[in-house]
């Protein structure tokens, strides 16, 4: 459909339905000295001399395509199908906005629904929506529906320290001015210690309880005896997870999980320089009407075929917004497609394989380094892709030499965690080879002995 102006008659209606005789009154509170600046903005260009700078500047960037990567910390360079590409670009699903309107949206819909029903599998949850920004947006929303769902009786809410850095910020940015009080990552706990060392936290005031899985230091624990714990207080467990992860771990709903939350950047999605990418979110049916977003429910119409329609949104931003419990308002629909799309081609078999691939090739390279002088690994915990390992030198010094030699070098720590100055965080994924893999530990040899 072509855009549409307003018409004279429209813009006329309009200005006196809101009391003002023409535009130029919108901007009276505007001072008049800066309606209309001069901006200092450079000499038009052609297409081509556009194009020709905008490349130059893109070419500046290094990125995982030049560079061999081993950074993660909650993003990670993955092989993404040329399919998912594809299928992304197709005009009906790049163009589409969130789908209101059902009877002209049903392929979109059905791929969200497909979506929940994937997320819902893999995580072992009954039920899943698709409208948060990020992993961080997914975990300050759990807080949120753990704190509705009790309704404000049970203040407490425990975080990890464990859990990733900026997960945790956007927490408190989501519960700034609030009532909610978030204990756990502020000393109480030693970031080291396994999840045990938050029990003598829980209380009558827990409403949640928030871990990760594996945690932001690659470390995988097994939550059962926490939920149990949790439960037996009266609380909610809520468990972020790197879905990718899942195709070789137990789900969480199998320990006993109220929520998981998660990064859905691993499934298809391109690293992009942060974003856009994907918040999962998935709990128990129980919980179902205290869930943010949006929620894809399948139905059948007046003639007897499937459909798939929106429910349960009318307690959102939508019709009700004084009684909302979140102002989330997104879909992420290219993203959820790109994250059905991709595991609809893996499969359980293919999901499985890669998480293998990420596990062995992880473990060759911590074997590996481990062996070399001066350094160690931080921790003897199981891992998945990701591990802690300390260094003889300071990680930036470190990465420095990394990235002279072609190489993107793991998370500094230290950024984070003050006693952590010289433990770097190393990801492996699938795209590491092996030649990758000991090119990494040649140079780390020639780090210690410079």
């Amino acid at each position: 459909m072509m855009y549409t102006p307003h018409t004279d008659a429209d813009r006329e209606a309009m200005l006196r339905t809101i009391g003002v005789k023409n535009i130029a009154d919108l901007f009276q509170d505007v001072p008049a000295a800066h309606r209309f600046p001069e901006l200092a903005l450079p000499s038009a260009m052609t297409e081509m001399e556009i194009l020709a700078e905008l490349q130059a500047l893109a070419w500046a960037n290094d990125t995982a395509r030049e560079l061999i990567c081993f950074l993660g910390a909650g993003a990670y360079n993955h092989y993404i199908p040329a399919a998912v590409d594809a299928i992304l670009r197709r005009g009906e699903f790049y163009t589409a906005y969130t789908p209101y309107q059902p009877e002209i949206s049903q392929g979109t819909l059905q791929a969200i629904f497909e979506y929940q029903s994937l997320i819902a599998g893999l995580t072992g949850m009954e039920v899943c929506n698709a409208s948060h920004y990020d992993g961080a947006t997914a975990v300050a929303e759990a807080v949120n529906m753990s704190h509705h769902h009790f309704r404000g009786k049970r203040p407490k809410v425990v975080l990890s320290p464990a859990v990733h850095p900026q997960y945790r910020d956007t927490v408190r940015t989501y519960t700034q001015d609030s009532d909610v009080v978030l204990v756990g990552d502020q000393g109480e706990v030693d970031p080291t210690a396994n999840p045990q060392a938050l029990l003598p936290l829980l209380d009558d005031t827990t409403s949640l309880v928030v871990v990760q899985y594996p945690d932001f230091f690659g470390r995988v624990f097994d939550y059962t005896d926490l939920a149990k714990a949790v439960h037996q207080a009266g609380g909610l467990l809520c468990v972020a997870v790197n879905p990718l992860a899942l195709g070789l771990l137990k789900p969480p709903g199998e320990f006993g999980a109220d929520i998981v939350t998660g990064e859905g950047q691993p499934l298809g999605i391109p690293l992009s320089y942060g974003g856009p990418y994907l918040g999962l979110f998935a709990t128990r049916q129980e919980y179902v009407r205290r869930m943010a977003g949006r929620l894809v429910g399948e139905t059948v119409d007046n003639r007897g075929q499937r459909a798939y329609v929106l429910t349960l949104t009318a307690r959102e931003q939508h019709i009700r917004r004084e009684r909302a419990t979140s102002n989330i308002c997104t879909n992420q629909g290219l993203m959820v497609l790109a994250a059905t799309v991709y595991l609809s081609l893996l499969g359980k078999h293919g999901l499985r394989q890669v998480a293998e691939l990420c596990y062995h090739k992880a473990h060759y390279a911590a074997l590996r380094i481990a062996s070399l002088r001066g350094y160690s690994l931080w921790s003897n915990e199981p891992f998945f892709n990701e591990f802690a390992l300390r260094c003889p030198r300071p990680i930036d010094e470190v990465n420095d030499f990394l990235l002279d030699q072609g190489i993107l070098g793991g998370y500094a720590l230290g950024r984070d965690y003050p006693d952590f100055e010289k433990v770097m965080l190393l990801a492996v994924t699938e795209m590491n080879s092996k030649e990758d893999i000991d090119a990494l530990v040649d140079v780390l040899r020639e780090v210690s002995h410079a």
